[in-house]
């Protein structure tokens, strides 16, 4: 127990050794309110702008294992997803594509998206995805929405 005691303190004060900066400390993210998400789903082009957002995050249940969807979120078995429209497919850093998807040569808009989710495998053969495909139309409309809502998506 005394060890344990004389450890934490130890840590406490390496802690405190830290360079001082004039810098504020990082503020986290703050996360959409329910009025900002709404706007942004409304500004969304038809039909992903009467998506079903509750079925969207609980299709994106299926992701979640392998990606994350937050500003800063860790690359996982798959990439992280915020802000992946508008960005080259196979471009985020410290992350290792498969061959297919580095030259794979197309921005990730809700087009390509669609058919990725649809039957990956087929869409971009070669991609280490494993994921077997999403193959109801409106569960992919609602899940593409949600990215979108979710990932820090500007309309044009």
């Amino acid at each position: 127990m005394r060890a344990a005691t004389m450890l934490m303190g130890a840590c406490a004060l390496l802690a405190g050794c830290g360079q001082k900066t004039d810098a504020p400390p990082a503020a986290a993210p703050q996360e959409a309110t329910a009025e900002q998400k709404a706007a942004v789903l409304a500004s969304l082009p038809a039909p992903y702008n009467t998506a079903d957002l509750a079925n969207g995050k609980a299709k994106f249940g299926l992701c979640r294992s392998c990606h994350t969807i937050a500003p800063g979120g860790a690359n996982m078995t798959g990439p992280n997803l915020h802000g992946v429209f508008g960005r080259k497919a196979g471009s985020v850093e410290d992350y290792e594509y498969s061959e297919a998807v580095e030259h794979a040569g197309f921005v990730w808009d809700a087009e390509h998206l669609d058919k990725w989710l649809a039957e990956p495998r087929t869409f971009l053969p070669g991609t280490k995805m494993s994921f077997a495909g999403l193959k109801d139309a409106k569960d992919r409309v609602d899940l593409i929405a949600y990215v979108k809502v979710e990932s820090g998506y500007k309309a044009p």
